[in-house]
């Protein structure tokens, strides 16, 4: 086929793609939310979960028992709405660093803000102050490391995208070590196994107040970010072209990096470390809809939101005691990049 004619046939089919992702997405976050809401050890039917739902908006008949809805309203539906909102974050975290940075492997742990996130909380841990303090620490802490990341990299002069890099990961190691040492003077009977569990990633305790405050900047830093989508694509071209075309890169990244700090800082805050959806998620959307940010971004926020819910549901049924998310994650995060890795390592970025 002439290429004149191979080009119009590709944007075609690609405009085609992008709108049943669009469409599909949604109702697939719905279908994954209602299974998760029905699996479980106590077992509910999805009809009942359909109408225990809908019976909360609109006057139907009562199907449904007292325990049914304890268990979908009161247990479950707080965890699924936790692991949507931390799944979406993280992974359209992953998709916007990549593309600031141009770089297929870089992930929301290179800043440093979950490691400075991690040691608020492990503090507030070892402290004895309570799990608001540990959500108020986790949060504090995970925006100070992006802060010292700007301090540490702005010394002189504009700011490179490796400039930033490299002081995340400084920023970063500094925080783990403070962790690591946090965790050698813990008590090992009692503070241990709570800074243990919690830095392998749970949402276990998930509650509405966890989900408020995870909601907050997830909501906040992902509206920022799909309403700067179309910028991210020129930002994507280099410092020089987004500035002939009128944009302040420098401002423009720091801008997305602060929304960034916050969306992590505040799911560690409720849920632990959580590694890879910010590196798998953006590469399965980018595969699946191309580069083009302005589609992206929005298919990134809904499989992430639908790939950490099928997870988390996943640890909470897999055995007699619950595995830890972050530890599932990277079993099956792992695998599932270096096979995409291998298979389409240039599609991802061409769009091909």
């Amino acid at each position: 086929m002439p290429t004149s004619v191979a080009e119009p046939v590709a944007a075609v089919t690609a405009t085609r793609r992008h709108r049943g992702a669009l469409v599909a997405l949604p109702v697939v976050v719905v279908l994954v939310g209602v299974v998760a809401l029905g699996v479980g050890r106590y077992s509910v039917g999805f009809d009942q979960v359909v109408r225990i739902l809908l019976g909360q908006v609109l006057p139907i008949e009562r199907t449904w028992s007292d325990t049914e809805a304890a268990v979908v309203l009161g247990v479950r539906l707080p965890r699924v709405a936790l692991s949507m909102l931390v799944g979406a974050g993280l992974a359209v975290c992953g998709a916007v660093l990549q593309a600031v940075f141009a770089n297929p492997i870089v992930s929301p742990q290179i800043l440093g803000v979950s490691s400075g996130a991690s040691f608020g909380g492990v503090l507030a841990i070892v402290l004895g102050l309570g799990s608001a303090a540990l959500v108020l620490g986790s949060f504090t802490f995970g925006l100070l490391a992006i802060v010292a990341v700007f301090a540490t990299s702005r010394l002189r002069g504009p700011t490179p995208p490796l400039t930033i890099v490299l002081s995340g990961i400084v920023v970063g190691a500094f925080f783990s070590a403070l962790v690591s040492l946090l965790t050698y003077l813990a008590d090992p009977y009692d503070e241990l196994q709570s800074i243990v569990f919690w830095l392998l990633g749970s949402l276990a305790t998930a509650t509405w107040a966890k989900v408020a405050v995870a909601g907050v900047p997830v909501l906040l830093g992902g509206a920022l970010i799909v309403a700067l989508r179309w910028r991210i694509n020129v930002l994507s071209l280099g410092d020089e072209d987004a500035s002939t075309l009128g944009l302040r890169p420098a401002r423009l990244r720091w801008l997305l990096l602060v929304a960034v700090a916050a969306v992590v800082a505040g799911q560690v805050a409720v849920s632990g470390v959580v590694g890879w959806v910010g590196l798998v998620v953006p590469h399965l959307a980018r595969l699946w809809v191309g580069p083009d940010h302005r589609v992206l971004v929005p298919v990134t926020l809904a499989l992430g939101a639908a790939y950490l819910t099928v997870i988390d549901t996943v640890t909470r049924n897999l055995g007699a005691a619950e595995i830890p998310l972050g530890v599932l994650t990277a079993l099956v995060g792992a695998p599932v990049f270096l096979v995409l890795l291998r298979r389409s390592r240039r599609r991802m970025w061409s769009g091909a």
